[in-house]
């Protein structure tokens, strides 16, 4: 079964619940829906994470974990897949939702020079703002829903070898009788 794929990537509750990081959040952590490993739990995380991927602040993980536990899905998960956009992907996720905005927009994209400063910060941002938080959005959602249900069928095909394995195995164990 896929939990046992997840199982052993996951931390463990106790090591969630006294992060020094999510100490804010009180006895919202030992809700125990928040560490589920059933299809609706995964494939909701799968959403959660996608979407906080693609939204354009910092703190990416806390707004993963807080929108985690207000939807009771797997909280581990939901974090650990807003890593997505680290520091080697952000420029090309981004710039792909910046054309994505621009696209829905019908706005003509900028040639943008990517500089990691305050000054660029400032100036670009400022002109290529709109574009970007609904490319953002459009791809999250995408993305988020997209996650969602590849995670519900792979599950749904797992399960279902799993029982058709199980089945025939009992038939060949009549067999032999």
């Amino acid at each position: 079964m896929p939990k046992r794929i997840i199982k052993r990537f996951m931390p463990d509750q106790q090591t969630i619940r006294n992060h020094k990081h999510l100490q804010f959040l009180g006895t919202l952590l030992h809700d125990p829906n928040i560490f589920h490993l059933n299809r609706r739990s995964v494939s909701g995380a799968f959403s959660v994470g996608l979407f906080m991927a693609f939204v354009p602040v910092p703190l990416q993980m806390v707004l993963a974990a807080i929108g985690a536990i207000m939807l009771r899905v797997n909280l581990p998960i939901s974090v650990a897949l807003v890593w997505i956009t680290n520091p080697l992907t952000i420029p090309p996720i981004y710039y792909f939702a910046y054309k994505v905005g621009t696209w829905i927009l019908q706005t003509p994209a900028r040639d943008i020079q990517f500089e990691l400063s305050t000054h660029w910060l400032m100036g670009e941002l400022g002109v290529i703002w709109q574009p970007l938080l609904l490319g953002c959005f459009v791809s999250g959602v995408s993305f988020a829903l997209l996650g969602n249900l590849s995670i519900r069928l792979f599950w749904r095909l797992y399960v279902g070898r799993n029982w058709l394995r199980r089945r025939q195995g009992r038939a060949n164990k009549k067999t032999k009788k």
